[in-house]
């Protein structure tokens, strides 16, 4: 990712330094259309001179590229391309992270972006229908908000009915005070948050979908045809693949995120033979070695039912898809839990949050809660601590599940506290942010409210199973039954990873589930038992 710094000199402004405007200028060598960078800037805004470098120096990376600057009320931009409105605005001055949104939303028009998606995929988003105006308020040292930035810009690009605006939470402060925001990124529609935290494409699509609503034609009607079809692409899901594959099996891997839960992870550090890695890096490496393969990789991808006829398994993604094979292997894996108390949903992104590498900062200074004591809740407790006044632990158990050495730091610092026996059963707020919790001691039965600031959830996973319940045996908590080598109870449909009854969710047993389920369901195919 492209970083440009906040900076000026002396005499001339400029924000990007020679370095980087050589990497600009590569970018953007090949641009065929012209684009317009129209700009508005209040005459005495402090910020007026840095927006107009940053214009300046972009559009001097390119012939196809001019800046336009007008006298106006917002510090703000707009991308134009041959003469034409592209609905994508920037309100406020895409440095830090954000930098990469810009120059993706100048090549995604151009068509030389390389995150635009497949042909069935696009058409989901052409379906939209309305008039959809997008707002995403984020913070450019926020390394999950670009994700979200980019993919709404995508799909103003691909539908003539949808808008969307980035607003930096910095400069717009007061706005994002208005309205009590307390974790990014945010996205709103219609001055109604539909959506906070990281997502991907995928999720995002599908809850527009599910706000707006569709055309009711199928994206395909087509019926492809494999041998295998994998569901999902995490560690299990890619092994599943690479293994059936290197069989000589066509093979077909749907998925809503590539890498799965395992981009949710920071630093991994037992994953035998690589000392050091992070999820976003292993999600990366898990692509390569799928498409190292003959194996078609089908992004964003949600599965909402598989039907059987005969020995074929038909696999049917939202918007109209079907896959057909004599065998399926389900590799969904787990989702974060969250409390289901009374307040939750209502407070999250306003003092609720999940994630505290993205939304700490807002907490700098402040008092926050950390529902769970495993590794993620310790870990997190641990990484608040630098940044809050006060971290309180809840754990649910009479002792905390989390690895020795990561109990005995949180215990070392000063203003971590840990509280075991603990059952959350309320989120507190005022109507706009959340204000404090409610806690039951499970020993006792008392309840107390403990007044603070902010609560990271951290409590395990949840098996993604919803969409198989039917078809194949579960336990109560919705993991799928399997046997030692991976089979279901439905012949022809195998299941690994994290999703299913397998102990201890770790991303090298999930490797070797998704082995041994190829490697069952090709054991059956030569014995035509599939």
């Amino acid at each position: 990712m492209l970083s440009a710094s906040r900076r000026t000199f002396a005499g001339k402004k400029s924000m990007l330094d020679s370095t980087l405007k050589e990497q600009v200028q590569g970018i953007l060598a090949g641009l065929e259309a012209d684009y317009v960078l129209a700009a508005t800037a209040p005459p005495q805004h402090e910020n007026r001179s840095e927006l107009l470098a940053l214009l300046n120096d972009v559009a001097g990376c390119s012939g196809k590229i001019t800046c336009r600057i007008q006298d106006g009320a917002s510090l703000a931009f707009s991308l134009w391309k041959n003469g034409l409105d592209t609905r994508i605005a920037f309100r406020g001055i895409p440095t830090g992270h954000e930098f990469s949104s810009l120059l993706l939303a100048i090549l995604n028009s151009d068509g030389k972006g390389k995150n635009i998606p497949d042909a069935a995929t696009c058409a989901r988003v052409r379906a939209l229908k309305g008039d959809i105006r997008l707002t995403t308020y984020v913070s450019l040292s926020c390394t999950n908000c670009p994700d979200v930035v980019q993919s709404l810009n995508l799909m103003a690009l691909l539908n003539d009915g949808i808008h969307h605006e980035m607003v930096d939470g910095a400069i717009y402060q007061a706005e994002v005070e208005a309205l009590n925001l307390q974790g990014v990124p945010a996205v709103f529609a219609g001055g109604q948050m539909i959506h906070a935290g990281k997502a991907d494409f995928g999720e995002l699509l599908s809850k527009l979908e599910a706000r707006y609503g569709t055309d009711t034609a199928p994206a395909s009607t087509a019926v492809k045809r494999y041998d295998v079809v994998v569901v999902g692409s995490g560690p299990a899901g890619s092994a599943a693949a690479i293994y059936s594959a290197r069989k000589g099996l066509k093979v077909a891997v749907l998925a809503e995120r590539i890498g799965g839960q395992v981009k949710e992870t920071v630093g991994i550090e037992n994953l035998i033979s690589v000392p050091y890695t992070t999820g976003e890096a292993l999600a990366g490496n898990l692509k390569t070695h799928l498409l190292a393969y003959p194996v078609d990789l089908l992004e964003y991808r949600r599965v909402e039912t598989i039907t059987i006829d005969g020995h074929d398994k038909i696999v049917s993604v939202a918007g109209g898809e079907r896959f057909v094979a004599p065998a399926v292997i389900i590799a969904t894996g787990a989702s974060w839990r969250r409390l289901n108390v009374p307040g939750e949903q209502q407070y999250i992104g306003h003092g609720v949050a999940f994630c505290p590498h993205c939304d700490g900062p807002f907490y700098k200074g402040k008092r926050v809660a950390v529902i769970g004591g495993g590794n993620s809740g310790i870990e997190a407790a641990i990484d608040l601590a630098g940044i809050c006044s006060n971290v309180t632990v809840f754990e649910f158990l009479d002792e905390l599940k989390a690895d020795r050495v990561l109990q005995e730091k949180a215990k070392s610092l000063p203003n971590v506290e840990i509280f075991l026996s603990s059952q959350t059963t309320e989120v507190i707020g005022n109507g706009a942010k959340v204000t404090g919790i409610r806690v039951k001691d499970r020993r006792t039965g008392s309840e107390r409210v403990v007044e603070l600031d902010g609560i990271f959830v951290q409590i395990g996973l949840s098996a993604n199973s919803a969409a198989f319940k039917d078809l194949v045996t579960t336990t109560r908590t919705g993991e799928i039954e399997v046997d030692v080598h991976g089979r279901t109870n439905r012949p022809g449909i195998y299941a690994a990873g994290d999703v299913t009854t397998a102990p201890y969710k770790q991303i090298i047993i999930a490797m070797g589930d998704g082995a041994k389920a190829a490697l069952a369901a090709f054991e059956d195919r030569l014995r035509n038992e599939g």
